[in-house]
């Protein structure tokens, strides 16, 4: 801010004695550190929101080369799966129309063939809700594991003797 040395503080300090006088001379110098203190953070602040905003502009440019960068590889990507495909087309093509084209349900690789599971298969309906335990309940039981939870209270009811009036 402005430069102040030893001796121009000293000079004011002086002068702030004479004009204001000693009473209130602390009052004011409390007033004038309040109102510096809010100075400084008002700048820093300001310098907090430029450096933000400039931090913003560069996030923004990075995302938009990110963006680009991402938009060529994906283009890149279907062109490749596009030429692939129509690849294996053609090769398909051409060996249907090399193996005979009439026999089409004696090659293994039909459309049917892939389509449909074949007949054993059976998808797994494992019920994945029920819980299994590795401890067989009759163990259990026998060697007297609780089966359910009881909550504090009713463990305690449970063991009070009973009472007698």
């Amino acid at each position: 801010m402005i430069d102040f040395g030893f001796d121009k503080i000293a000079l004011i300090g002086a002068v702030a004695l004479i004009v204001i006088g000693p009473e209130k001379l602390p009052r004011v110098a409390r007033t004038v550190g309040h109102l510096m203190g809010k100075a400084q953070r008002y700048v820093s602040d300001v310098k907090a929101e430029v450096n933000r905003s400039i931090e913003l502009e560069e996030l923004k440019k990075m995302k938009t080369q990110f963006e680009d960068a991402a938009r060529d590889v994906e283009q890149g990507v279907s062109s490749e799966v596009k030429q692939a495909s129509s690849e294996m087309n053609e090769a398909w093509a051409e060996l249907q129309s090399s193996s005979g084209g009439g026999g089409g349900d004696s090659s293994p690789y039909t459309s049917d063939a892939l389509s449909e599971p074949p007949l054993d298969y059976r998808p797994n309906k494992k019920n994945w809700r029920v819980k299994r335990a590795a401890v067989p309940q009759w163990y259990r039981q026998r060697h007297g594991v609780r089966a359910k939870a009881q909550s504090g209270a009713a463990r305690v009811a449970r063991f009070r003797p009973p009472r007698v009036l």
